[in-house]
């Protein structure tokens, strides 16, 4: 039987892509222990990889694919599979920033010449100051990053979501370097096999329709025809509501998908202008 191996991140996307993959109907189970996590699909094999590590291992073709950062894949000979916009907590891309202490007399990146920079992206950093013909020293930081300035560092590079830990460890940014978004990529030997391509093309759009279905629910609600128009004129949709004729003499069913935010005003709205047996429903998958 053939095996795809799979690579996903251990670290702070680590729960985020667990969650993930069960809306997308895979159950993955990690043990404290071990960084083979199970998956209940016989055709797959998983290994938990820190990002920072993930495209080099696929690349390599020790995997044959792998969730991973876009800054972690920049000049590695990989194919870019999917792009999927989910992080540790928000479902918008990631930021790598300049930051430095709020009273640093570094205002802009020209500041940073001849300072010192302190950063896990060592690689992302130094193509960031050459391109902007800035001479800096960049060290590899280990961990805890925000602390460093302005001790053991003048500024640092760091990957941000909301800015709530810099803020909370009195820095301010400076610049924003780049964007990141999760990626599926993959070897480009196993891309090449039949087999392994359309797995990791249909894992994709699995997950792809998982994140698409985030913040939305279904709506099931019966309606006369007299009301019809100004019901169908409440509900917003994807593209239009579904609507169906009942055996009852003018009577229709609607089904529709709506934001989840959206629900609390509208379920009142809806019954206020004649609708009936409204039911809401939580959804896993929007398959385009």
């Amino acid at each position: 039987m053939s095996v795809l191996k799979l690579g996903l991140p251990k670290g702070s996307l680590q729960d985020a892509t667990v969650q993930l993959f069960d809306k997308a109907g895979f159950k993955v189970t990690i043990s404290s222990r071990s960084y083979f996590p199970t998956i209940d699909d016989a055709e797959i094999e998983c290994m938990l990889i820190r990002s920072q590590e993930m495209s080099r291992y696929v690349e390599q073709g020790v995997l044959d694919a792998a969730i991973t950062g876009l800054d972690w894949i920049l000049n590695r000979d990989v194919v870019r599979v999917a792009e999927l916009v989910y992080s540790k907590q928000l479902r918008s891309p990631v930021r790598w920033v300049v930051a430095v202490p709020k009273d640093s007399p570094i205002k802009t990146i020209q500041d940073l010449t001849g300072k010192r920079i302190a950063t896990e992206a060592v690689d992302l950093t130094k193509q960031f100051l050459d391109e902007n013909k800035i001479e800096a020293e960049v060290e590899f930081s280990w961990g805890a990053t925000e602390v460093k300035p302005p001790y053991l560092a003048d500024a640092i590079v760091e990957l941000t979501e909301t800015g709530s830990s810099l803020r909370a460890n009195n820095l301010r940014i400076v610049h924003e370097i780049m964007h990141s978004t999760t990626q599926l990529i993959a070897n480009r030997q196993s891309w090449e096999d039949d087999w392994k391509r359309t797995k990791i093309s249909r894992i994709a759009m699995l997950l792809r329709a998982a994140l698409a279905a985030r913040g939305k629910v279904g709506l099931m609600l019966n309606v006369h025809e007299a009301n019809l128009t100004q019901v169908e004129n409440l509900l917003p949709s994807l593209k239009s509501p579904t609507v169906s004729k009942l055996q009852a003499e003018g009577w229709y069913a609607i089904n529709t998908i709506v934001d989840e935010c959206l629900v609390r005003d509208l379920i009142p709205q809806l019954k206020d202008a004649g609708a009936e047996g409204i039911v809401e429903f939580p959804l896993n998958k929007i398959v385009d």
